[in-house]
């Protein structure tokens, strides 16, 4: 049996928050605020809120600490936008962030070239900067 179809229509907006699960939020915190440079929300007994980026539409990134076990496990891998990879990896190695490799081309798109870079977080999970960089 198919399902019903859909006569209206769900009016995705975006993503707006994800969460990272954490064992040592304190950690975590102080990495994501002060060596990343996340805007720093607010904080509740078992996780804390940044904002991302510098539109109305930022991304919330919540750090918690796992409520059940079937939430222990590293985070996906979320990619950062920024808009001059090399000066991102630049200022976050010069503040201690381990990278997996320099920046590197991705992919020649027909209006940009995609850059990425790895590096890891203070828990070892595998965060990605990247950079749509068009000419000009």
């Amino acid at each position: 049996m198919s399902p019903e179809p859909i006569s209206q229509p769900v009016a995705w907006q975006g993503v707006g928050q994800v969460a990272i699960a954490v064992r040592d939020l304190e950690k975590q915190i102080a990495f994501y605020r002060d060596t990343l440079g996340f805007a720093f929300l607010f904080r509740i007994p078992d996780a804390a809120f940044f904002s991302i980026g510098n539109t109305a539409g930022n991304l919330r990134l919540m750090l918690t600490v796992p409520e059940k076990p079937e939430f222990d496990h590293p985070a996906s891998i979320l990619y950062y936008k920024v808009a001059d990879i090399q000066a991102a990896h630049r200022e976050l190695a010069g503040r201690g962030v381990r990278f997996e490799g320099e920046p590197h081309l991705i992919a020649r798109m027909p209006d940009h070239d995609l850059w990425m870079a790895f590096c890891r977080d203070a828990e070892d999970n595998m965060l990605a900067l990247m950079s749509e960089v068009r000419e000009g």
